[in-house]
């Protein structure tokens, strides 16, 4: 995954300073903080660098929902999570306790890309799914005021196959799912978590992945197309194609 310079300046500003705050041009949106720190996993001797978004309020928000984001595969570069700022700060902005795991450290293993990726991609899919065990424990000791009732998790791409497997293996701890175009991990059937998935026009799912009809009417699941390419649905696309899938994704978690 390539960066601008623009993503570039950023990590360098966040690095320097654990904290900045950006204010919204929409009157009714809150103004955003960032902060970011790493978790330490001492069972699985691995460090586990977050992004927090959070809106900057000085009244509390009654049963702020919570959302674990997960990005994309960015081939062990780091610094993932920030390009996805148009999402994930839009959902701070909203009053979502938005939380954005780097699932990848430069000392990791490539991505496989050969083989049944179904296979091979699964011990990275399921470190992903212990990254967010992980950190959503933490989260529950350093903010136990927030709604985990609720918990919504997004993810695209291997990101998005990370949170499917999650909700296989946790479905009694996520509220809602959203995939954004994850191709290799099946989703699950089933009414609870609610599962809605955005696809991409220029790749397919493997065969399995997605519900098919008799699956979505039956378990109420949403697989919705778009006419965006698989590539722009980080901080590259245009700005009506992130209008795009930032209102689907207000419009699913706004959902009963």
């Amino acid at each position: 995954m390539k960066y601008n310079i623009s993503a570039l300046l950023t990590v360098s500003v966040l690095m320097m300073s654990c904290t900045i705050q950006k204010k919204n041009t929409e009157s009714n949106d809150y103004e955003v903080r960032l902060d970011t720190l790493t978790f330490f996993d001492q069972s699985r001797n691995r460090k586990i660098p977050v992004a927090l978004y959070h809106p900057k309020t000085d009244k509390k928000i009654p049963n702020q929902q919570v959302i674990i984001f997960n990005h994309g595969y960015g081939f062990n570069k780091g610094g993932d999570y920030f390009v996805y700022s148009y999402l994930t700060e839009k959902l701070a902005s909203k009053g979502y306790f938005t939380v954005s795991i780097q699932h990848e450290l430069t000392t990791d293993h490539l991505l496989p890309t050969e083989g049944n990726l179904q296979m091979v991609r699964r011990p990275f899919w399921q470190n992903g799914s212990d990254n967010i065990l992980f950190v959503l424990n933490k989260l529950k000791k350093m903010k136990p005021e927030l709604d985990y009732k609720h918990l919504s998790l997004i993810g695209h791409s291997n990101g998005g196959d990370m949170t499917a497997l999650f909700a296989n293996q946790h479905p009694n701890l996520v509220y809602k799912l959203i995939t954004i175009d994850n191709r290799r991990m099946f989703l699950p059937r089933t009414s609870v978590p609610k599962v809605y998935t955005l696809r991409s026009n220029d790749y397919p799912a493997d065969e399995g992945v997605l519900p098919n009809e008799v699956e979505q009417n039956k378990y109420s699941m949403t697989v919705q197309k778009t006419s965006i390419n698989h590539s722009h649905m980080d901080n590259k696309g245009s700005d009506e194609e992130k209008r795009v899938l930032n209102d689907f994704v207000l419009k699913y978690l706004s959902e009963q």
